[in-house]
C-alpha cells in the first residue's frame, strides 16, 4: 500500500508540472462551458443554455482526462522506456496501473468540482434538482466512461509509437467531441451519423449525464449498455495488445 500511495504521489506530481496536460484537462473544459454557455452559437433543448453544457462538459473532461491525458503520458512513458524499468521494480506492473488510475480518477474530481462551481456561477439548475439518485447516477456513469476511456487510451498507447499515438488521441477526441453529444446536441447530426454515434462510449456518457444532471430524468438503458460494454471490451484489448517496450 505504500508504494501505491508513493507512486500515486509522484504520478500526481508529475501531471501537475506537465502545464499542457493542466491545459488540456482542465483549462480548456471550463474555456468551452464558459464560451459555449454564454455565447449562443448552438441551439439546445434547455431553456438556459448552461443546462445542456455542463452535463456535456464534464463528459468531456471525463473524456479528456481518461483517454487524452492518461494515453498520451503513458505512450511518452512507454517511448521512453519508463515503463520497462517501473515495470521492473518491487513496484510492480498492478501497482503501478493502479496509481495511474488513482491519478486519473483524482483529477477527474478536480475538474467536476472546478466545473460544478463555474456552472453554478452561471446559474447552471441540475436536472432532479442534485438529489441523491441523480449524483450516483452520474457518477456511476462517470465511471464506466472512465474505465471505457482508459482502455482506449492505453488500447493507443500500447499499440502506437509516442509521436503517432499522440495524433492519434487528439484526432480521436476532436471526432468524439464533435460527435459525442457533449457540445452538438445529437439530435442535430444526420440520421446515419446520429445512429454510429449512440454506440460510441462519448454519446452513452454524455446522455447518461445530460439526463442525470441536466432533463432530472433515468439515465436511458442503451446508455448503461453501451458503456458497460466498452468498460469491458476497451481495456481488455488494451491488456492483451499492450507491449510494454
Amino acid at each position: 500500500m505504500r508504494a501505491l500511495i508513493a507512486q500515486t504521489g509522484a504520478e500526481v506530481y508529475m501531471t501537475l508540472r506537465r502545464g499542457e496536460t493542466l491545459l488540456l484537462t482542465v483549462g480548456i473544459p471550463v474555456v468551452f462551458l464558459l464560451f459555449f454557455s454564454t455565447v449562443h452559437v448552438v441551439s439546445t433543448p434547455h431553456e438556459k443554455a448552461v443546462d445542456f453544457f455542463v452535463p456535456g462538459i464534464l463528459a468531456l473532461a471525463v473524456m479528456s482526462t481518461a483517454m487524452v491525458s492518461l494515453g498520451i503520458a503513458t505512450g511518452f512513458e512507454r517511448g521512453y522506456g519508463v515503463l520497462k524499468r517501473l515495470g521492473s521494480t518491487p513496484l510492480g506492473r498492478p501497482r503501478l496501473l493502479g496509481a495511474k488510475i488513482a491519478t486519473v480518477v483524482l483529477v477527474e474530481i478536480l475538474q467536476a468540482t472546478v466545473l460544478v462551481a463555474v456552472g453554478f456561477g452561471l446559474g447552471w439548475n441540475p436536472g432532479g434538482h442534485g438529489s441523491g439518485g441523480a449524483a450516483f447516477a452520474a457518477g456511476g456513469a462517470a465511471l464506466l466512461g472512465t474505465v471505457a476511456f482508459g482502455g482506449v487510451g492505453l488500447f493507443m498507447a500500447g499499440m502506437l509509437k509516442a509521436e503517432v499515438n499522440l495524433a492519434a488521441a487528439n484526432g480521436l477526441y476532436l471526432i468524439l467531441l464533435l460527435l459525442g453529444g457533449m457540445v452538438v446536441p445529437i439530435s442535430k447530426l444526420p440520421g446515419g451519423v446520429a445512429a454510429v454515434a449512440k454506440l460510441l462510449p462519448a454519446d452513452a456518457l454524455a446522455a447518461g449525464l445530460h439526463a442525470a444532471l441536466g432533463s432530472g430524468s433515468t439515465v436511458p438503458t442503451s446508455s448503461w449498455v453501451v458503456l458497460a460494454v466498452w468498460a469491458v471490451v476497451a481495456p481488455l484489448a488494451a491488456a492483451v495488445s499492450f507491449r510494454w517496450e
